[in-house]
């Protein structure tokens, strides 16, 4: 039987705790041991970078929500996201018993971007993504987990938007399922209830009505444009409830789907 591929986007605020980040990875590494099942992880890590700048008297920037990327920040990128952060998760991967393999989009030319706005500096754009690497890893037990830093053949290093380094990266390992564990329930409609099931054209209407604004609106976007790149389905879920990996690929209704 075919396997089923998986691609998990884990946010930053949910590996902050270590309480958080340890449970998030014994259900995801349970669920990797699974013959029939695929998985890839990407990550953020908002939260520790912004933490990690403000201990050295640096600022933080954001302009449409993307933080304003100059050499002293795409330094610290490298050592917050793929460095501290990454390891991190590997560790707790390791803890629960899975292969772990930390990685960025550096590697092996797994995501390359090019420069989104030369106001926000060294922001990239995914542009393209081998996931050559992501077959030949998950293909023998092991599990990518992969930093949202980006580059190019010219040696460029990017800071990518971790939603956008996600449905990059679940598009080129042609991903069944989408998965964003985030710090809020689901989608809201207009009258706060989580809605069950979305389209792409509901989802635009939500942003377009003003319903869904910030990082909800940026993750709607991400959604439909993973659809629109062949992944089977998107959900946005609470990483905060436990065992929501399991439910999750039980079928259960947990938070919000999104279906062309």
């Amino acid at each position: 039987m075919k396997p089923r591929k998986l691609l998990i986007k884990l946010g930053g605020t949910l590996l902050d705790a270590p309480d958080s980040r340890q449970r998030l990875a014994r259900e995801i590494a349970a669920a990797a041991a699974e013959p029939s099942l695929r998985i890839v992880v990407v990550h953020g890590g908002g939260k520790q970078m912004t933490r990690f700048l403000a201990e050295r008297g640096i600022e933080s920037r954001f302009v449409n929500g993307l933080r304003v990327t100059t050499p002293e920040i795409i330094d610290a990128v490298l050592k917050v996201f793929a460095g501290s952060v990454n390891a991190e998760l590997v560790a707790a991967f390791r803890a629960a018993g899975a292969r772990p393999v930390g990685l960025s989009g550096l590697d092996a030319g797994l995501v390359d971007a090019e420069l989104l706005n030369p106001d926000l500096g060294q922001v990239g754009k995914p542009i393209r993504s081998d996931a050559r690497l992501l077959d030949l890893l998950t293909g023998d037990t092991y599990l990518p987990v992969v930093a949202c830093v980006a580059g190019d053949a010219r040696g460029n290093v990017y800071n990518v938007n971790a939603d956008q380094m996600a449905v990059a990266c679940a598009a080129s390992f042609a991903a069944e399922s989408l998965v964003f564990l985030t710090d809020v329930k689901g989608v809201l409609d207009r009258n706060g209830a989580i809605c069950p099931t979305l389209t792409c054209n509901q989802a635009r209407t939500l942003i377009q009505e003003g319903v869904a604004t910030g990082g909800m609106q940026a993750k709607l976007e991400a959604a439909t444009d993973a659809l629109g790149k062949g992944v089977g389905q998107v959900l946005i879920a609470p990483g905060a409830l436990a065992g929501v990996v399991g439910q999750l690929l039980a079928g259960q209704a947990v938070g919000t789907r999104l279906i062309l």
